[in-house]
């Protein structure tokens, strides 16, 4: 399958990251006011669904088979990318520290690249392994320098499955379009997932309780809705479109090591905004995510698109056939012992 535009591919996946990255900073404190992170998550996706979909109709024009097309890749994002990763990452919250979680989650990309190695039986090349592993000491570094708590089972268990999540995301979105617009598949997962989670907070399968009254932001207290309307148009509706669109140009490996991005975006969003603490080692980590991120970069096109998760490789073009044999010529006895020139063919370019 062709990628285009790698180096705008990064770009677009650098605001997604950004965008993703201020859910945290601008859900904190609707749960703090009282929300329920099931009710929250709810509402972010249902908010950024609606706020998608005129653009999503209008892009629809004359391609509303598209949406039948794609329709088992919708489901699996409504479904696993948007609605299964929530919950079960929810679960794993409530068994084990969050920074534990969120180091779990987004090992996404070594999943990726383990599941490749072991349906094809080919080695991730040098490159791949280096940055492999560069970006998950990153990581680690962001999301726990030096932190410590319980390790339950059934939590890591939940935590595993959100990573599988994660991973089944950036497939799906890295699929041929087919003609789906991304803001429209963007538009469909999310109000397909919102209404998924909405019905299991309904029926008691996780915690759902809403408020709506003030909410502490900055230090000031502002209406509810401000703070979910930061979240539902800029970390979900911005950010799916943008997200799967930069999948669709730089692949489901590349674009979800570029994802990790969204951890080191969270982390300053919450030094600026929340006043949390900000220490060198997650700077350090940051700048170590980059780096993995360019040595994942730097393998070779040809050679990463044919150890894509998810992609479908291009038929390789048919070998021009074979010009037909000459008819046998008499043999003239002064050239009986000489070897002609293949003839030169010449195509149309």
């Amino acid at each position: 399958m062709k990628r285009s535009s790698p180096s705008l591919g990064l770009v677009i996946a650098v605001i997604a990251a950004a965008t993703f990255g201020m859910s945290g900073a601008f859900i904190k404190p609707l749960l703090e006011a009282g929300w329920s992170p099931a009710a929250a998550v709810t509402a972010r996706a249902l908010l950024g669904g609606v706020v998608l979909l005129p653009i999503a109709v209008v892009s629809l024009r004359r391609k509303w088979s598209a949406l039948w097309r794609a329709r088992w890749r919708i489901v699996a994002m409504g479904l696993i990318g948007v609605a299964g990763t929530q919950l079960v990452y929810f679960a794993a919250l409530e068994r084990i520290p969050v920074n534990t979680a969120i180091l779990i989650e987004y090992m996404a990309p070594l999943l990726l690249v383990g599941f490749v190695w072991a349906i094809s039986r080919r080695m991730p090349s040098a490159v791949v392994l280096i940055g492999s592993v560069v970006a998950v000491i990153g990581l680690t570094l962001v999301v726990s320098p030096g932190g410590s708590g319980s390790f339950d089972p059934l939590g890591l268990g939940f935590a595993a499955l959100a990573t599988v999540g994660c991973a089944i995301y950036y497939v799906v979105a890295a699929r041929p379009s087919d003609g789906l617009p991304p803001v429209a598949f963007a538009a469909c997962g999310l109000l397909l997932g919102g209404l998924v989670l909405g019905i299991a907070g309904a029926s008691g399968l996780v915690p759902f309780t809403a408020t709506f009254g003030v909410a502490y932001l900055m230090g000031t207290s502002v209406p509810w809705w401000v703070p979910l309307i930061v979240v539902g148009v800029f970390a979900t509706a911005v950010a799916y479109a943008t997200s799967i669109t930069a999948t669709e140009m730089l692949g489901s490996r590349l674009a979800s090591f570029a994802g990790l991005l969204e951890v080191v975006a969270a982390a300053l969003y919450a030094w600026i905004l929340l006043g949390e603490s900000l220490s060198v080692l997650q700077l350090i980590g940051g700048v170590l995510i980059l780096v993995g991120i360019g040595f994942v970069r730097s393998e070779r096109r040809g050679a990463a698109t044919m150890l894509e998760p998810g992609a479908i490789p291009e038929p390789a073009a048919a070998p021009d056939p074979a010009p037909a044999a000459a008819p046998p010529r008499a043999e003239t006895p002064s050239r009986a012992d000489s070897s002609c020139p293949a003839p030169i063919e010449l195509t149309g370019g």
